[in-house]
């Protein structure tokens, strides 16, 4: 009977998840004894990742409710430990399936479908369109990555809400694995993360090998986990991050965001070009800010018109399908106040036009699915 009981205490803390890893801490090994005496008090050991872990508490409440809650028990006893270092590798050979340390798992054979956002000057609006593409995905039900790869305009954890009282949080480290934190359902890494403005480091000055070996770190000792689509939100221009991307992950797709006017438009273009430079395959175009709606049903192009269409169809010659405009973003206030206040708009005000627009983009991106096409499955047939 006892051994029912542990049975199912077992298997209630299976639907405990890590908020970090996004497992249930049964797979991970995280606990230890379970014992039920006969007057109903469970006692379970649970073992976190490491000294300090920033789950803990949100661990030790969801094991003591999820125990509280099975036949037989009245009573409970979480006692909270830490995994000794041999434990600790076993975790981290596990999450990676048996592949080495520091393997980049989003190469051509990755199912993950890879999103490099990019454009080609600042100020169009590129990270908070790429923030509410990622939330809108995952509100989907998608598994999805965020990389901000803006190293220098690093902005992704404010809009996504990360930043509280100035303080960004830092990512828990487990031996050499690093576990990005979660915004509404998105594992989010950025270069703010790791640094400390107290010190008067929050500024970064670095030059290309430096980058390159960030973003290479960022793609591997990152766990993402088995996730359907990976973004980046790569700084503007065509310099040492969008070479070092075309270099990392020649598969991936590209999106070029642009404003409606003229100038825009045709440094946009450039940052496409350079793209399927290296391989890359043009996505597609989104072009924001394209008007701001008014009361009365028209349309203010603030920034003219058109810009858009215009970059799609010139990176669309010489291919063999054209490059789609994805979707004209309006001006909205609100779209700049949820990026203010953390709170992205695709979550915050759905009927917005700007956010109807982001989301039209998310539908399609979802309805590609992982791309079986042409992979080998690792299956045999049955003799």
């Amino acid at each position: 009977m006892a051994d029912e009981a542990e049975a199912r205490i077992r298997a209630a803390l299976g639907r405990v998840i890590d908020p970090e890893i996004r497992k249930p801490i049964t797979d991970l090994d995280m606990v230890g004894e379970i014992a039920l005496n006969d007057a109903g008090h469970a006692t379970v050991q649970i073992k976190l990742t490491i000294v300090g872990c920033p789950a803990a508490r949100a661990i030790e409440r969801d094991v003591t409710a999820a125990v509280l809650a099975t036949d037989g028990v009245g009573s409970a006893q979480i006692d909270v430990g830490v995994m000794t270092p041999a434990e600790r590798k076993a975790l981290t050979e596990k999450l990676r399936d048996g592949k080495r340390a520091r393997v980049m798992p989003f190469g051509p054979d990755s199912l993950t479908r890879v999103y490099a956002i990019t454009s080609g000057k600042g100020g169009v609006g590129k990270s908070t369109l790429t923030a509410n593409l990622a939330v809108a995905l995952a509100e989907r039900g998608l598994a999805v990555g965020l990389v901000d790869a803006d190293v220098y305009g690093f902005s992704i954890p404010g809009i996504l809400g990360l930043v509280h009282e100035g303080v960004t949080p830092s990512p828990t480290r487990v031996d050499d694995m690093i576990l990005p934190p979660v915004a509404h359902g998105v594992k989010v890494i950025s270069i703010g993360m790791f640094l400390d403005p107290e010190r008067g480091s929050a500024a970064v000055a670095w030059r290309g090998p430096m980058l390159h070996r960030t973003l290479t770190q960022f793609l591997t000792d990152v766990y993402f986990g088995d996730i359907d689509v990976l973004l980046l939100d790569l700084p503007p221009g065509t310099g040492d991050i969008a070479i070092s991307v075309g270099q990392l992950l020649p598969n991936a797709d590209v999106i070029v965001i642009t404003t409606p006017q003229p100038a825009a438009a045709d440094v946009a273009e450039r940052s496409g070009i350079v793209a399927r430079q290296t391989g890359q395959h043009v996505y597609g175009v989104i072009e924001n800010m394209a008007g701001l709606p008014g009361p009365d049903g028209s349309v203010l192009e603030l920034f003219g018109s058109g810009g858009g269409r215009e970059v799609a169809e010139r990176l669309s010659a010489g291919q063999d399908a054209p490059v789609p405009l994805l979707a004209s973003v309006p001006l909205s206030v609100a779209l700049r106040a949820g990026g203010d206040a953390g709170e992205p708009i695709v979550l915050r005000d759905p009927a917005d036009p700007a956010s109807v627009a982001i989301r039209s983009v998310a539908d399609r991106m979802a309805a590609r699915g992982r791309g079986l096409a042409g992979r080998p499955l690792g299956v045999s047939p049955a003799h």
